[in-house]
C-alpha cells in the first residue's frame, strides 16, 4: 500500500488518532508540538507515482548541470554520468536506494525543555522563516532594512510563543558588513534569542567552520553538538531550472562533515523557473529536491536529511509570486504528500502573504495555506508566522497574531476522539435530568484546559465590552503584546562565560545592552 493510500484509510486514520491520545495523557494542554497530519491527500495513488517517475526520468536523462566536482565523484563513482554537455545524470536505481536508507528518526533538539520535535512520519510542526530583507517597524509601522537586533528580538519573541515550535531565520542582517559577519551574527542572534531549535542559511562554505565552532561553544563541545545539534543548515541547493548552485552545494557538504541536520530546498516560480502547470512544477521541484538529498546522503548516508521541495507560485500577470493563492496552497500540499509517500522528514513553505501589513487579507491567506499544508502532514512548515509582501517583509506583531492562529490549526489536526468518556452518555443523563448545563459540572472543568485552544490575541468579547475595553483591533493587540514581551522576555540561554568567549572569537554586532531590560 502507497504512503498515499494509508492516508485516505479510515483504519489508518484512527491508530493515528490513538496514538495521539496516548500523547494527550501527559499533555496539560489541548495541542502539542507533533500532532498527526495526513488527512489531507490532494494527490492520488495513481498520481504520485506519475510525479515519482516524471522525476526519476528527468534525473536520469536530463540532469543537472553546474554540479560541484565532489558531487561528480560521488554520483559518478555509484553508476551516475556526467555528460559531454556538462551535465550530472542520476540513475534511478541510486535515487531510489537513496529514498530507502535515508534516516527516518530525525529530531531537530532544542535547547530547552519541550523543545526536541520528532519529524518522523506525519508529525505537523510550525515555524518561522523568510529571511526577508525589510522589517515593519513596530514604532513607526513603515518598511525599514532589517538588522541583527531586529533578529534578536524576533527570536525572543517568539520564545515566549507556544505555537510556533522552531526558528527559523525570518529577517535578514542587513547591517553585517560582509558574508562572515552576516552567518555568524545570525546563528548568534538566533541562538541568543530562543531555546527552540534554529535554522539558517550559509551564504559561503568557508563560513560553515565559523558558524560550527559557535554552535560547539554553545553546546559545550562539538560532541554535545553532534549528540544534539539545535541548528539546522538550510540550503537552496538549486537554481531552477535544473541547474544546481554550486557553493551551496559545497555547504551541504561542509555541514553535513560537521553534524549540522541539513535541509535542501527547491524553490522554483511557476511560469518563471517552473513549468506553469501545478503538476509540472511540483515534478521538477521534487526532481531538484531528490538530487540534494542525494547527495547530502553519500557525503554521510547517517545524516539528519530534510526534503524541501517549495515550489512558488506566480501571479502571471506581473510576475510577482502570490503566497496567498489557493494554487499555493495545493501545491505546497501535494509537495508535503510526495514527502509523505517517501516516508522522509519533509518541509514545505506555507503562511506568507502578499499583504504589506497584517490585515483580513493576511489572515485568510495565511490560514489556507497553513492549514493545508498540516493537514496534509508536512513536518516543518517554514514561514507559518509573521511574514508579510511575499516574504519581502516580517513584522513582530505578525509573529504574535499568527500564533492564534497556528494554535487553532493545530486544534484541527487533532480532530475528534470518541471514546466511552468523551461520548459523554452518562454526563448528558445526569445534567439533563439535573441542573440544566454543563458549566459547573467536574467533566467540563476537567477538560476545558486540555480540549480546547484559548486565543491570546484574538477577541471574544461581546460589543459593548469590546467599546469599553478600548475598542482594539487585532493589530493594534497585537502591536501591544509585542511590546510587552520585549520589555519582559530577555531569556539568558547563553551562560555569561561562554558569551564572553563567543564575543572574543567572532565580531558579535549585538551590543550586550540590548540583551537585557533597560532602567
Amino acid at each position: 500500500m502507497t504512503e498515499s493510500a494509508k492516508k485516505k484509510s479510515p483504519r489508518r486514520g484512527r491508530q493515528a488518532r490513538k496514538r495521539d491520545r496516548a500523547t494527550t495523557a501527559s499533555a496539560p494542554k489541548a495541542v502539542w508540538p507533533g500532532l498527526s497530519g495526513g488527512q489531507y491527500a490532494p494527490l492520488s495513488a495513481e498520481e504520485i507515482t506519475r510525479i515519482h517517475n516524471a522525476a526519476l526520468h528527468l534525473l536520469e536523462t536530463v540532469g543537472l548541470s553546474q554540479a560541484s566536482p565532489s558531487m561528480v565523484e560521488r554520483v559518478t563513482t555509484r553508476g551516475g554520468e556526467f555528460t559531454p554537455e556538462k551535465r550530472l545524470l542520476f540513475p534511478a536505481v541510486l535515487v531510489e536506494e537513496c529514498l530507502a536508507s535515508l534516516r527516518r528518526d530525525v529530531v531537530l533538539h532544542g535547547r530547552g525543555p519541550g523543545h526536541d520535535l520528532d519529524v518522523s512520519g506525519d508529525r505537523v510542526h510550525t515555524g518561522t522563516g523568510g529571511g526577508a530583507p525589510m522589517f515593519l517597524d513596530l514604532d513607526t509601522g513603515t518598511y525599514r532594512n532589517g538588522t541583527v537586533r531586529d533578529l534578536y528580538n524576533v527570536a525572543r519573541v517568539v520564545d515566549t510563543l507556544e505555537h510556533i515550535h522552531l526558528f527559523s531565520r525570518p529577517v535578514v542582517c542587513t547591517d553585517a558588513p560582509d558574508s562572515l559577519s552576516l552567518d555568524v551574527n545570525t546563528a548568534y542572534a538566533c541562538l541568543a534569542g530562543t531555546t527552540k531549535h534554529v535554522c539558517i542559511s550559509i551564504s559561503d562554505p568557508a563560513n560553515v567552520q565559523a558558524v560550527a565552532e559557535l554552535c560547539y561553544e554553545v553546546a559545550g563541545g562539538e560532541q554535545a553538538f553532534r549528540e544534539r545539534p539545535f541548528l539546522t543548515v538550510m540550503a537552496t541547493h538549486v537554481v531552477p531550472p535544473m541547474r544546481f548552485a554550486t557553493e551551496a552545494l559545497d555547504v551541504v557538504e561542509q555541514a553535513v562533515l560537521r553534524g549540522f541536520p541539513v535541509q535542501l530546498i527547491s524553490a522554483g516560480q511557476m511560469g518563471a523557473t517552473s513549468p506553469v502547470t501545478l503538476a509540472g512544477s511540483l515534478v521538477q521541484a521534487v526532481a531538484e529536491s531528490l538530487a540534494g538529498i542525494t547527495f547530502a546522503w553519500l557525503v554521510n548516508p547517517e545524516a539528519a536529511i530534510i526534503f524541501a521541495p517549495k515550489p512558488l507560485v506566480s501571479d502571471l500577470r506581473t510576475g510577482a509570486m502570490c503566497g496567498g493563492s489557493g494554487e499555493q496552497a495545493v501545491l505546497m500540499a501535494s509537495a508535503a504528500q510526495m514527502g509523505r509517500h517517501y516516508g522522509i522528514p519533509t518541509s514545505s513553505i506555507a503562511g506568507y502573504t502578499d499583504s504589506k501589513v497584517h490585515d483580513a487579507q493576511a489572515g485568510y491567506e495565511k490560514n489556507l495555506s497553513v492549514t493545508l499544508a498540516a493537514l496534509a502532514g508536512c513536518n516543518i512548515i517554514t514561514h507559518a508566522c509573521g511574514t508579510l509582501s511575499s516574504l519581502l517583509g516580517c513584522s513582530l506583531e505578525s509573529f504574535v497574531i499568527d500564533n492564534d492562529m497556528l494554535g487553532g490549526v493545530m486544534r484541527s489536526l487533532r480532530g475528534v476522539e470518541v471514546d466511552e468518556e468523551t461520548v459523554s452518555t452518562e454526563v448528558i443523563a445526569e445534567v439533563s435530568q439535573g441542573i440544566g448545563h454543563y458549566l459547573g459540572h467536574e467533566q467540563t472543568l476537567a477538560r476545558m484546559e486540555t480540549d480546547y485552544v484559548y486565543p491570546q490575541i484574538a477577541d471574544r468579547q461581546t460589543p459593548d465590552l469590546w467599546e469599553k475595553s478600548g475598542g482594539a483591533d487585532m493589530l493594534q493587540r497585537g502591536r501591544e503584546r509585542a511590546c510587552e514581551i520585549l520589555k519582559e522576555h530577555f531569556p539568558a540561554v547563553i551562560p555569561p562565560e561562554v558569551d564572553r568567549r563567543l564575543r572574543w572569537k567572532h565580531k558579535v554586532l549585538l551590543p550586550p545592552e540590548a540583551m537585557r531590560a533597560q532602567a
